[in-house]
């Protein structure tokens, strides 16, 4: 898949009607449906007021949780309570339309006159999004004269709002899809070396295609988190009752020799911190990873490993990071996550985290700031560590 796609650096939207499609599916609170973060919407602004103040008439429009799973998604889900809080962070008025592709919607598209912003409700309320049905995204794409993605989240989904639209607009990546290409898309295509990758989180199973598409590309893969015990078991180490994915353990022993041959230096855990139970305030202690007890779990990489990990990740030309490498929601469990942080903010090299888990713990442990980039799409940045298409990104105009 080529990653390098126009931008909207490339084009002029003076006089033009452009359907954005941001991510503006916020987190809400369960009771209240309020929005509790709005890091979504802050994060599309920059493109927003770029593409205003290029004299665009703006329509957007995004999805916002799983109607097909809410009692009520039309009181629930409405994207009405976005449009308040964007118009407030925007500082400018921002026009709703109660529907998609209805007549307040159209109405509203057609007279809307240049440096005004008009929010689509939910796309999701129509079941001919998820569908990306041909019907659905030729009536969302002739309110428009151009298409802009700004979605990195949503960019893994064929969807009518991700992709079909881009078959009847010219369509352009906004700033936040060009930044997650140029980095991750950088990491994994042109890598400044040694190119280390560090996967971690709980299912070989989620990370099978990811492992085999580094093999092809890093020069050193580090495996931590809950995956890493179907590695060790691969190795003939007892690993207790620790997690471990016994239909994977054949497979596991497949990708170490695969290393092997393919001279990648694969790292795994040499001690880890084990615990009596699953429970933030379990019984611990730190054992040798061939040495896990019986009926002990082990829920973190020890120290040494800490220390053999940190090296690699410092002296990186090039990381990519993806999962966590213990329970870090548990805070007596999450030192090696802490400590692969502190690694990446340390390393001179381009440090990029791939989403989901590790950006929640990164943001969280306070070195958002020292990495290159954080993605804002964990199913998106991982399929494309995968190495396969999305979509959202395929329909955009090469560059």
């Amino acid at each position: 898949m080529n990653y390098k796609k126009k931008s909207i650096r490339d084009v002029s939207f003076a006089g033009k009607k452009v359907l954005l499609r941001v991510d503006f599916n916020v987190p809400l609170d369960k009771a209240t449906h309020e929005i509790t973060n709005d890091k979504r919407i802050r994060a599309a602004l920059p493109t927003i007021r770029y593409l205003l103040d290029d004299g665009a008439a703006l329509i957007v429009c995004s999805h916002l949780g799983k109607p097909k799973k809410d009692p009520d998604p039309k009181a629930n889900l409405t994207l009405s309570r976005v449009a308040v809080r964007f118009a407030e962070l925007l500082g400018r008025d921002v026009q709703f339309a109660e529907d998609t592709i209805g007549p307040d919607a159209k109405a509203k598209a057609a007279a809307l006159k240049a440096g005004e912003v008009l929010l689509l409700e939910n796309t999701r309320f129509d079941p001919r999004e998820e569908k990306n049905d041909p019907e659905f995204a030729k009536e969302l794409a002739s309110m428009a004269d151009v298409y802009v993605s700004d979605a990195f989240g949503a960019v893994h989904r064929a969807h009518a709002s991700t992709a079909g639209v881009a078959d009847y607009l010219p369509a352009y990546c906004g700033f936040l899809v060009e930044k997650e290409l140029s980095a991750l898309g950088g990491a994994m295509e042109d890598p400044q070396r040694p190119l280390v990758a560090v996967l971690g989180g709980a299912k070989i199973s989620d990370k099978l295609a990811v492992i085999e598409n580094l093999l092809e590309k890093a020069d050193t893969l580090i495996i931590g988190g809950g995956m890493a015990f179907t590695f060790l078991k691969a190795k003939g180490y007892e690993v207790g009752s620790s997690l471990l994915d016994e239909e994977k353990i054949g497979y596991c022993a497949d990708m170490m020799k695969k290393a092997a041959e393919k001279n990648v230096q694969l790292l795994l855990p040499v001690d880890v911190v084990a615990a009596d139970s699953f429970a933030a305030d379990a019984q611990s202690r730190i054992v040798p990873a061939d040495a896990i007890p019986a009926g002990w779990m082990g829920l973190d990489i020890g120290p040494e490993t800490q220390k053999l990990f940190g090296e690699a990740v410092k002296n990186a030309g090039t990381v990519i990071w993806n999962g966590p490498m213990g329970v870090f929601e548990f805070p007596a469990f999450a030192r090696g996550t802490e400590a692969v942080a502190a690694a990446m903010a340390e390393c001179k090299g381009v440090t990029v985290v791939g989403g989901g888990d590790s950006a929640s713990a990164i943001e969280k442990m306070g070195y958002g700031d020292k990495v290159t980039h954080v993605s804002t799409g964990g199913g998106a940045s991982l399929e494309f560590m995968e190495g396969k298409t999305l979509p959202g990104v395929a329909c955009l105009l090469d560059k």
